[in-house]
């Protein structure tokens, strides 16, 4: 098709596949340009932070700043240094672009200079156009009446990149339709309303996030299309491991294709671009979490692993004999063992505060717990076994009257709630990426600076000294500190691809989804004769333990599997709280964004079946 075609109803331009990027994504591409800090409250976000005067970057850019940017697939090229352009990414325009009749697509477009304080102009690759930086605030402010489709982005090539794209025409062309698997639902929505949609008039952009259309999310998860035992999948184990979106996956192929290099160590482009990408994933659990900074940050395996690096490290340093810590009894062995080790090894006592038949954290015994030898309170922030949510603030409150210090087990919280780790006031935050649509053998460890720079590094290795002479060794402060050796970069880049994909739905959408959902299968199973429902907190994340009279725990879960539900049977690591309960196992079906009614009406028809004796083995 020629050049000229492009402007006739209906017309098209071969060029590199991309999507039309939310207002959160031009945000954080406006911040990272011009200095200000990333947005922490939501993907669509607050462009209130930037600081046009302050933060404005002359038109003399630094090449090497606008390379590392890497917030969105493509980067950001300043449109004065077309060199600087970094390729580390997906979907970045190619060079024959400018032929095509985008807006602003030539490389060597320079910007206005209109004063010492007017940053240049910046490109966005997947849109293919210079955008001068106070055009930024009209076009992407909220809300904003500007149409869509004055906004050019290239039309989907299926398969070019392994990531599926919302096709938007130019001006006064209509929309070609959706693709057959978008990226994100809310460009699914976008693209349904074709060229001329009005940001204000059809997507509630200055409501942070669209509604939450359950549908559009399970299509961004390529597992749940498969068939177990001939029937459809129904993934009810989510407090064990999440599934992960195209996204994520997509990002992990795309780095060891493209980027796959040891980081920090080599002069060449591929560590430089695999660098990038695992600090980018940094920043983003920083932001995720709310962290003061990025540097408070460490990756490491998981949960487990970030909770014996406390105890191991900090906990030896400074846990004496006759000290206490106080932990409760909704932990999750990774909560508990490291701190008994830790006892058994200074002489300290381990005290566990109690819960009531519900499953709550009765918080008058826990203030009796505290006291002037309590150096250490740890607990999880939602039970993995009952899915009670903690009353995390109270308890940290409660803690800092006493001086102790408190770890938070987030392992089961992340996927669920907002974090702010500034807003709790612990000391330490832990969580895996495999429990928030991440990969596995990758979690993070939020510390306090102080604390971190502190405390002696855990293992000893490349990557996390300063000098080493035979007589002695001088360590990195944190992050290197405690990262020795080659880490698990790919999977911290997907970890960093998982929790934007978590933030362009926002968990305020999926906390109201996710609530609903539990309150209905709570309803389901409580209408099943002989089942018995362990934790019954009124404050609850969606975890389902339960025991179903006449049938072990394996036979339910047998059961179950025949009809391609999968769900957790056992003690699920924390068998201190199920005895509790008089029991040693429960079948725990477990809740997440991507689940349905229907998945619940399954699990509830099955289970009466089999309670009813018409289920057939």
């Amino acid at each position: 098709m020629s050049t000229s075609d492009e402007a006739r109803p209906g017309g098209s331009v071969d060029a590199a596949p991309g999507y039309l990027p939310d207002v959160g994504e031009l945000t954080r591409m406006v911040n990272a340009a011009y200095g200000a800090p990333p947005n922490t409250e939501s993907a669509y976000g607050d462009i209130s932070g930037i600081s046009p005067v302050e933060r404005a970057r002359s038109a003399e850019a630094r090449p090497e700043e606008f390379r590392r940017a890497s917030f969105l697939p493509g980067g950001i090229t300043d449109a004065s240094h077309p060199e600087s352009a970094h390729s580390g990414l997906p979907y970045r325009a190619p060079p024959s672009a400018a032929d095509a009749g985008y807006p602003g697509a030539a490389a060597s477009a320079r910007p206005e200079v209109r004063g010492p304080h007017t940053p240049p102009a910046f490109r966005i690759p997947v849109l293919g156009m210079d955008i001068p930086y106070a055009d930024t605030f009209a076009a992407f402010s909220l809300p904003s009446s500007r149409e869509l489709d004055n906004f050019t982005a290239f039309p989907a090539q299926g398969g070019a990149a392994g990531l599926n794209a919302v096709p938007f025409a130019g001006p006064g062309v209509p929309s070609p339709g959706l693709v057959e698997r978008s990226s994100f639902y809310f460009l699914d929505e976008a693209a349904a309303f074709g060229g001329g949609a009005r940001v204000d008039d059809r997507l509630p952009i200055a409501s942070a996030h669209p509604a939450f259309d359950i549908h559009a999310v399970r299509r961004d998860f390529p597992i749940l299309e498969e068939q177990v035992n001939g029937r459809p999948l129904i993934w009810l184990d989510n407090a064990a491991t999440t599934q992960k979106p195209q996204p994520v996956i997509d990002r992990l192929a795309y780095f060891y294709q493209h980027e796959n290099s040891n980081i920090h160590r080599a002069a060449h482009e591929l560590a430089a671009r695999a660098t990038d990408a695992y600090e980018a994933a940094r920043e983003t659990v920083r932001r995720f979490i709310n962290a003061p900074s990025a540097d408070e940050i460490i990756f490491l395996r998981g949960t487990t692993e970030a909770i014996n690096l406390v105890a191991q490290s900090w906990g030896r340093q400074n846990v004496r004999e006759g000290d206490e810590i106080v932990i409760t009894w909704l932990e999750h062995h990774a909560n508990i063992v490291p701190w008994q080790q830790l006892c058994s090894e200074t002489g300290a006592k381990l005290r566990v505060a109690p819960v009531d038949d519900d499953g709550q954290i009765l918080l008058d015994e826990y203030q009796k717990l505290l006291g002037a030898r309590t150096r250490l309170v740890s607990f999880s922030q939602v039970s993995n076994a009952l899915g009670t949510i903690t009353p995390a603030r109270q308890m940290i409150e409660m803690a800092r009257r006493v001086g102790a210090r408190v770890l938070v087990d987030g392992a089961q919280s992340v996927s669920h709630m907002r974090v702010d780790v500034q807003q709790l006031d612990c000391d330490w935050f832990v969580f895996s990426g495999h429990k928030v649509f991440g990969p596995t053998g990758i979690g993070a460890l939020f510390g306090r600076a102080e604390l971190l720079n502190a405390s002696p590094p855990w293992q000893g290795g490349g990557n996390m000294i300063q000098d080493v002479t035979f007589e002695k060794t001088v360590y990195h402060g944190a992050p290197a500190r405690f990262e020795a050796g080659t880490g698990n970069i790919a999977d911290a880049v997907g970890l960093g691809a998982a929790l934007e994909y978590v933030e362009r739905l926002g968990l305020d959408n999926i906390s109201r989804y996710e609530h609903d959902l539990l309150a209905y299968a709570t309803r389901g199973l409580n209408g099943i004769p002989g089942l018995r429902l362990i934790g019954t907190a009124p404050d609850k994340a969606g975890v389902l333990s339960f025991v179903l009279k006449g049938y072990t725990t394996a036979e339910v879960g047998d059961a179950l599997n025949r009809e391609g539900i999968a769900v957790r049977t056992g003690h699920h690591c924390a068998q201190p709280i199920l005895r509790r309960f008089g029991q040693e196992n429960t079948v725990r079906p477990s809740l997440a964004l991507y689940n349905t009614h229907a998945d619940v009406d399954a699990l509830v028809a099955t289970l009466h079946r089999l309670q009813s004796g018409r289920y057939n083995y």
